[in-house]
């Protein structure tokens, strides 16, 4: 069985939930298409909130979700699908989406790119962050609008740039003038802010 095959089989397998749990259909939805407000909200909360910590969080969240991107964008020329919506027959499509390459999800790569680098900068609760990552990358699913491997491909390009970020942004100098750390060359003290 090849690795399309078994994106299809999985998207199906997903996908067809929406028909056997109906009632579920709508809750799913919000998830897919507005969730996104609310990580809106989060990350204005933590700038304005939280002291040079956050600061130092949200500019690193930004970084991520550019680095993230911007692998994305070239994991986009090297392979490219349409929807599934697009290209399969009795596809369960419970949003509306424009037709163009869906690999990989950017709704993912936006939700992966700044959950997880709230979780490492926060740990504790902030693991509800990466759940609800998961949860908007299955709901593109459940919805008809991604494969499971244009949602996978957005994790882990996210969770990869999250770490790059996370080890190297935070001891730049600027961000250390951010954090208050002007004379520490080597490392930063952003997590005792």
């Amino acid at each position: 069985m090849s690795i399309m095959e078994i994106n299809i089989n999985v998207f199906r397998m997903i996908n067809n939930l929406g028909k056997q749990y109906d009632f579920l259909n709508p809750p799913i939805m919000a998830i897919a298409e507005y969730t996104l407000y609310v990580l809106i909200v989060a990350l204005v909360l933590y700038l304005f909130t939280g002291g040079r910590k956050n600061k130092v969080m949200v500019i690193c969240s930004v970084f991520t979700l550019l680095m993230a991107e911007g692998l994305g964008k070239l994991a986009g020329m090297l392979h490219s699908n349409n929807q599934p919506f697009a290209e399969l027959s009795n596809v369960n499509k419970l949003i509306e989406k424009a037709v163009d390459n869906s690999f990989p999800s950017d709704h993912t790569m936006i939700f992966f790119s700044l959950c997880v680098t709230f979780w490492l900068f926060r740990r504790g609760w902030s693991f509800l962050w990466i759940l609800l990552a998961v949860l908007v990358g299955f709901s593109r699913i459940w919805v008809g609008v991604h494969y499971p491997g244009d949602v996978l491909v957005a994790a882990i390009l996210s969770i990869i740039s999250a770490l790059v970020v996370h080890r190297f942004v935070p001891r730049l100098k600027f961000m250390q003038n951010i954090a208050g750390e002007q004379n520490i060359p080597n490392r930063t003290k952003y997590e005792e802010l």
